[in-house]
């Protein structure tokens, strides 16, 4: 693989780290601000450190990549505008219905159930709440991706090279960290004692009561 090659790659993983990071954050204040209008004021978030939820970012991600390639603007046609709205809202739909599947079975929790919603999909996804998705895409490629692509000249820029880099390193740890935490939880749940000295470490420093108020709306599925 030559240099310009490797050079092009890194620069797309930029360019896909930064919408995926951005997705992560505007979920975290969308489900937080529903969170408060009903009155529930404790945080949610996905992972334990930082206000990311990447549910969210994997969604706008993916609006992103349709949105370069369906070339999609204020003067497209409105059954264009139609076609592109209803995949969206399949893709977030199904985005979140894989989230809560692979929740399920690799914690045994979920973090929100659809059940008593009308038009529900086995309680991970309904219609009305993959439309919100379809909408939420209209939105962001009418209004927001514009504004993005003002600033693709950055993406070259040396300095969020190492940015990038660095935040990368720190999101990796959140994940693997909140991924092995949770995993261990389960795990207490279940009477399994420590076997190594990582998840007696993670016994320490990650306890129910420190993980309960993290992820304060998983619920335990039970089978």
């Amino acid at each position: 693989m030559g240099d310009t090659v490797k050079k092009q790659l890194f620069l797309k993983y930029v360019e896909f780290f930064w919408i995926f990071l951005l997705g992560s954050v505007i979920g975290f204040v969308y489900e937080n601000l529903l969170m408060f209008a009903r009155g529930n004021w404790h945080l949610r978030q996905g992972l334990i450190y930082g206000p990311f939820i990447p549910v969210y970012g994997v969604g706008l991600l993916i609006f992103y990549l349709i949105v370069k390639k369906q070339n999609i603007d204020k003067e497209v046609k409105k059954t264009t505008l139609l076609k592109v709205f209803l995949v969206a809202s399949f893709l977030g739909g199904l985005v979140e219905y894989i989230f809560s599947f692979l929740q399920e079975e690799i914690w045994g929790t979920i973090s929100w159930n659809y059940v008593n919603r009308p038009l529900n999909i086995n309680g991970r996804t309904s219609i009305p709440i993959a439309m919100i998705w379809g909408l939420g895409f209209i939105i962001f490629s009418l209004y927001i991706f514009p504004r993005l692509q003002k600033y693709t000249d950055i993406l070259t820029k040396k300095s969020l090279h190492i940015i990038t880099i660095i935040f990368s390193i720190l999101i990796i740890f959140d994940c693997t960290i909140s991924f092995a935490a949770t995993y261990r939880q389960k795990e207490r749940k279940e009477n399994i004692e420590p076997s190594n000295h990582i998840e007696v470490m993670l016994d320490k420093y990650y306890p129910d009561n420190y993980l309960n108020a993290i992820y304060n709306n998983a619920v335990k599925v039970n089978k």
